[in-house]
């Protein structure tokens, strides 16, 4: 007879081991791509069998897929924890602007993820229902921002939401997604930090500039 709680034990662990394989598979995608990581791989990376995966995720085209799902829901959900309604416009364009930034910066697993999938001609984005609604929030809080930042005539009326954040996302994007050619060919051997702090109020001022009359 099992022990009382044990069941829950055994789910707990199982629980446990999933997130193991799902965080491997994130990293290795990141670091080879859909094509380069194998299945074996995750399985070593994350301590089981390659049969545990498959029980889990079924496939890697699967698993593949709620990892592009994932990190794209992540970044969204950090934008909307910046409660940015109660903030002036142009405040909280600029805190959008930094934490947009911030986060590219310190996920470069989520650059690299993204970067395969546009390689691969976004073929497993257009199969996830999911992402175009998760995805509209970035638009929806820009359009908010805009929107009060326009009726102090504080910002361009010609600027819309999908422009603006194809900007923001641009810098903060190629500065990660290029970061080894542009360091080599231009700044070597200038101080990393130094240079992440001119990058950032330099992505503020472009917003700035192109927001505002």
């Amino acid at each position: 007879m099992a022990n009382p709680g044990s069941e829950n034990a055994e789910n707990s662990d199982g629980s446990r081991l999933k997130d193991k394989i799902f965080l491997s598979a994130l990293s290795l995608f990141a670091e080879y791509g859909l094509n380069g990581a194998r299945m074996e791989q995750i399985a070593e990376k994350a301590g089981t069998t390659k049969r545990m995966v498959v029980y889990h995720f079924k496939t890697k085209e699967n698993l593949y897929l709620l990892v592009l799902e994932y990190v794209y829901t992540q970044i969204r959900a950090s934008e909307k924890q910046l409660s940015l309604e109660a903030i002036p416009p142009v405040e909280a364009l600029v805190q959008l602007v930094e934490t947009t930034f911030d986060y590219h910066a310190d996920h470069p697993d989520y650059i690299r993820i993204i970067c395969m999938e546009n390689m691969q001609r976004g073929r497993y984005m257009q199969q996830s229902a999911l992402l175009r609604q998760v995805n509209r929030s970035a638009l929806d809080l820009l359009e908010i921002i805009l929107n009060r930042g326009k009726e102090k005539q504080l910002f361009n009326e010609t600027v819309n939401a999908r422009d603006l954040h194809r900007l923001i996302s641009s810098f903060s994007f190629h500065y990660v997604a290029n970061s080894y050619t542009f360091t080599l060919l231009f700044e070597d051997g200038a101080d990393e930090q130094a240079q992440r702090q001119h990058y950032r109020k330099m992505a503020v001022q472009v917003a700035l500039r192109y927001t505002c009359p």
